[in-house]
């Protein structure tokens, strides 16, 4: 049996999802990738690998996941195969086959991730599961210093959740933009990879620099400690989105 690897680029909303992995008795993206696959293979256990785990409540526009199949469908015809199997707040957007060492998650080479905030005084019940509702005043000049500090390579554990396994801390921030679109912030971090809730913790903690309950210079002040508790609250998983993940050549459209 001759196996081809297929590289997958999937879209979803983490409202409904307990994360992308899977979970005993609950329902997570890759249960439902790998069911979709499950018909499509006859009944054969499939299992898709990503490219990085999203909690509960948090989406992805870019997700990338792989997984080999002995089924010789045309590229353009993969995406409407699974999503006839999948349910709506999940879809497939493009399919590629790729090498056989490749890894959606060990080849990625940079990941981007964006965080959406509401700030009016009212929440917006059309944005509850996309955006996180801070209703205050926001100081942007000192949001941008304070994000200024983290870019670089740097030890994150003073922005990594307590529970993380992961021993080595060190990552590179390329780049962290915040700016504002329409009645909301939008934070944009690529990075070489993130540790567990590190974004969440750094909007968090931005945000509280922002309506001056820290002061920018403490960023500085906050990675030297390598202590979770010097850090902000972390932000929820609802205004969260994986956006794109890079790869040293494009296994997608130009779109992705």
């Amino acid at each position: 049996m001759v196996l081809k690897r297929v590289a997958l680029w999937v879209m979803y909303d983490g409202t409904a999802f307990s994360g992308y992995q899977v979970q005993p008795g609950k329902r997570t993206v890759q249960l439902e990738v790998e069911k979709a696959l499950r018909t499509l293979h006859k009944g054969t256990d499939v299992r898709v690998h990503a490219s990085g785990r999203t909690d509960t409540g948090v989406h992805a526009r870019g997700q990338v996941l792989h997984f080999d199949s002995p089924l010789m469908i045309p590229t353009e015809r993969w995406p409407k195969a699974i999503n006839s199997c999948l349910p709506e707040d999940v879809r497939i957007i493009e399919a590629s086959y790729v090498q056989a060492d490749f890894h959606s998650r060990y080849a990625a080479v940079k990941k981007e991730y964006r965080y959406r905030v509401f700030t009016p005084k009212h929440p917006d019940v059309w944005r509850r599961n996309t955006t996180f509702h801070f209703p205050y005043s926001i100081d942007f000049e000192r949001v941008k210093k304070a994000a200024s500090y983290l870019l670089g390579t740097h030890d994150f554990s003073s922005f990594c959740a307590s529970n993380t396994d992961v021993q080595d801390k060190v990552r590179t921030l390329y780049e962290l933009e915040v700016c504002k679109q329409g009645d909301e912030i939008v934070f944009r971090l690529v990075g070489s990879g993130f540790l567990y809730n590190m974004v969440r913790i750094i909007v968090g903690t931005l945000l509280e620099v922002g309506i001056g309950k820290r002061v920018p210079d403490e960023l500085a002040t906050i990675l030297e400690a390598e202590d979770r508790t010097k850090a902000g609250k972390t932000a929820p998983g609802n205004g969260l989105f994986l956006w794109k993940v890079s790869y040293e050549y494009e296994i997608f459209s130009d779109e992705f």
